[in-house]
């Protein structure tokens, strides 16, 4: 099992969904977030909890070496799109994304079809975007 499938199902336990973990350095330190989504939101309470069942995992099994800081919230309402799960989650939310020929679009996630993004943009209209050529994506909100 990797920890990441022990992570999934500790939050899982707790009727949320893992979406996301992600190392990364801020003002010279390490944090290891981890993302939890559920319908309606996620709480802080849920947060708190999940960041309890996790953190004894995390003391026998460290996602880094050295010291790190844990973070458990939700991905927020702008967010990357690593998976296509993510872009099925997605559906009916703006997304921007790049491939990897350096193409940008920006529109409505539509759906998912064939391993491929299904995106309703102003200039083109529907664009099927083949998931692997994905270098980068994220969700936006438009104000």
């Amino acid at each position: 099992m990797s920890l990441e499938s022990d992570i999934k199902k500790m939050v899982e336990s707790v009727g949320l969904s893992l979406y996301d973990t992600a190392v990364f350095n801020e003002n010279e330190n390490t944090i290891f977030r981890v993302s939890v989504t559920a319908p309606g939101g996620v709480t802080l309470d849920k947060c708190v909890e999940v960041t309890h069942l996790i953190s004894p995992l995390l003391d026998v099994t460290s996602p880094v070496s050295g010291e790190y800081r844990l973070e458990v919230s939700s991905p927020g309402i702008e967010r990357k799109l690593k998976t296509l799960e993510h872009f099925i989650q997605s559906v009916g939310e703006k997304a921007s994304l790049s491939t990897l020929s350096k193409e940008k679009y920006e529109g409505e996630v539509i759906g998912v079809e064939n391993d491929e993004v299904i995106l309703k943009t102003k200039e083109d209209g529907e664009k099927r975007i083949p998931f692997r050529s994905i270098s980068k994506a994220k969700t936006y909100f438009e104000w």
